[in-house]
């Protein structure tokens, strides 16, 4: 999934270029590559989809060439995780009605690739046998706000594969105190929006569910892989319900289930997450860019890849980002008003 705008990280992402295409770690790769190459073990170039706006989609074509012109799904409109999943899961049935599919973000990153690839493979070997859903549940390291939590049955684990236990609850973005106290109770994971399940599992989810969604790509069969099948889903799309694929389906369905995971992830929603999975100094700083120096500055983060010299001397627990001439110095503890100064609130 590779449609979503990624405002919070302004001025280095923007609606027309967001994080997903950009270098965010500042290794001279963007977010959706490292997605990519994450998947190399797991699933081979011709079997990869990319559903984004079709304003995105020349970016895709440049920044993943490997993969078949035709597998990058064009949205005319953006409408949420459940539309962008049920097209493109009813655009792979018309091609393999026996797939087996994982479902990720393309702006998240992963650290320890070796084990994402162990959990990927043993979830897949688990649903290709079922007709259940899984999605991978994060272990939370922190009472984090930012993330909406999945409540594990820990009682007993499948009888398929201990490691996979029962979805008792999908709970919504909490505050700092309910936060605490899931990651006291120790079954309680953040949700990582990672979601793994057979074709048909999934298609027969949207029809018990999201009835109006499955007519709606039901519909559209006999235009699958033909040149008009742009023209009928530009047509189409805009009528769907506006909706995630938490809310359509996963507190829903029956048979769900979680595999908690700890492979190094973040959803990189803000420039904090980005400071906590990147190198820093003996100060706390993060810096990303060439030529920074530093003087009485702590826990900052400064990304400046576009600047041949950057000196910054006073600052303390600040933002400071640099991109196409606009720079951004914001409190690291007020970045939530990164919309307001970007004008896209």
């Amino acid at each position: 999934m590779a449609g979503g705008v990624g405002s919070r990280f302004w001025p280095m992402s923007t609606a027309e270029y967001p994080k997903q295409f950009i270098d965010v770690l500042g290794v001279g790769k963007s977010l959706l590559q490292l997605t990519m190459e994450r998947f190399g073990p797991i699933c081979r170039p011709e079997n990869v989809w990319v559903v984004t706006n079709q304003s995105y989609a020349s970016i895709v074509r440049e920044q993943l060439p490997t993969i078949p012109a035709s597998n990058i799904l064009c949205e005319p409109c953006r409408r949420n995780t459940a539309p962008c999943i049920a097209y493109v899961s009813w655009k792979i049935k018309s091609k393999d009605p026996k797939a087996n599919i994982v479902v990720s973000p393309s702006d998240h990153i992963v650290t320890n690739e070796q084990e994402f690839t162990r959990v990927i493979k043993m979830c897949l070997d688990f649903t290709a046998e079922t007709d259940s859903i899984v999605t991978l549940g994060i272990k939370p390291t922190r009472p984090e706000t930012g993330y909406g939590y999945i409540q594990a049955d820990m009682s007993s684990s499948s009888l398929r594969n201990k490691e996979i236990y029962r979805v008792d609850s999908f709970r919504e973005k909490p505050d700092l105190e309910t936060a605490r106290l899931y990651v006291q109770k120790k079954n309680y994971y953040w949700n990582s929006g990672i979601f793994i399940w057979n074709i048909s599992t999934i298609t027969n989810a949207f029809r018990i569910y999201q009835p109006s969604l499955a007519k709606t790509f039901d519909s559209l069969q006999a235009v699958y892989g033909t040149d008009a099948e742009q023209e009928a889903i530009d047509a189409s799309y805009p009528q769907c319900e506006n909706i995630s694929v938490d809310y359509a389906i996963m507190e829903k369905a029956e048979e769900i289930f979680v595999c908690p995971a700890d492979f190094g992830w973040s959803d990189l929603g803000t420039w904090g997450s980005l400071m906590e999975h990147t190198r820093k100094d003996l100060y706390g700083n993060s810096c990303i860019g060439n030529g920074i120096t530093l003087f009485d500055t702590r826990n900052c983060i400064i990304h400046t890849t576009e600047e041949k010299r950057v000196v910054i001397q006073g600052l303390d627990g600040y933002i400071v980002a640099e991109k196409d001439g606009t720079l951004l110095i914001c409190k690291l503890a007020e970045e939530q008003r990164i919309k307001q100064f970007s004008g896209n609130e």
